[in-house]
């Protein structure tokens, strides 16, 4: 496919200091699973406030892909407690990404929310988090050894059970499916009008859609763009969002 008939996929960035300077970043793993599982041009959405000119970049994405990352939403915007010391935030993410889920789904760009992703998602429309899932008492370790090596922690960690009559079902083919684990907060409250696609053997959800969305709108809480293409399952989700970026594409350009 020649990059004039790719669809132009936004990915958003987090802040991160870098020496004496800050930065804007992204995962490469977050763009290659946009290049190579949805067939995307990827362009990197930056964290900059007013300066950005949402309406604008509405107007001229296919899709945005929001991405996973070592901050958590800071927990104000979900009336939740105080974070406990040394949590890492990033409020100019946060600026940035709860507006723009919904707005985006509001204007029909196709949408797909990974890990912090996916808990933003739940956020901007209304949910609540667990902060510490290890703490609540009542679910399964969720979260990987960080001294193992990082392709153990991004190994197969645990079933899901797939909702029947989902999007999920409906790319999957199946009712159970495995993935990996690599979050520490979870879905505590999910916001209205979040339908569940998938719960964790010990009841979490790990993945939803928006219901009245009038396109492509997914969040997941694993991660399906790590070795994308090697995982027929976290293919089927990039490739089905890149298909709905290419539908809206040719409709934007029409």
């Amino acid at each position: 496919m020649s990059a004039a008939h790719k669809p132009l996929i936004g990915i958003s960035c987090c802040t991160h200091q870098i020496g004496l300077h800050p930065f804007n970043i992204v995962g490469e793993k977050y763009i290659l699973a946009v290049a190579q599982g949805s067939g995307g041009l990827p362009l990197l959405i930056p964290a900059i406030g007013e300066h950005l000119d949402t309406a604008l970049l509405l107007d001229s994405l296919d899709g945005i892909l929001f991405t996973g990352s070592p901050s958590n939403v800071e927990p104000h915007h979900y009336n939740g407690a105080p974070s406990i010391e040394g949590t890492l935030h990033d409020p100019k993410r946060d600026a940035i990404t709860l507006p723009l889920i919904k707005a985006a789904v509001a204007q029909g760009i196709p949408v797909l929310g990974v890990c912090r992703g996916f808990q933003e998602m739940n956020v901007a429309f209304g949910g609540t988090l667990h902060q510490r899932l290890h703490e609540v008492g009542r679910y399964i370790e969720h979260r990987e050894n960080k001294d193992d090596p990082v392709e153990l922690q991004y190994g197969l960690s645990h079933q899901v059970h797939i909702e029947p009559g989902g999007l999920l079902f409906e790319l999957s083919g199946r009712k159970t499916e495995q993935v990996n684990s690599v979050h520490t907060q979870g879905v505590d409250q999910l916001a209205p009008g979040l339908r569940p696609e998938a719960t964790a053997p010990d009841g979490l959800i790990e993945a939803f859609s928006v219901s009245d969305a009038p396109n492509f709108a997914l969040g997941v809480q694993w991660h399906p763009e790590w070795k994308v293409t090697e995982n027929p399952f976290y293919l089927a989700i990039f490739k089905a969002f890149g298909d709905a970026c290419r539908t809206r594409s040719v409709a934007r350009r029409s």
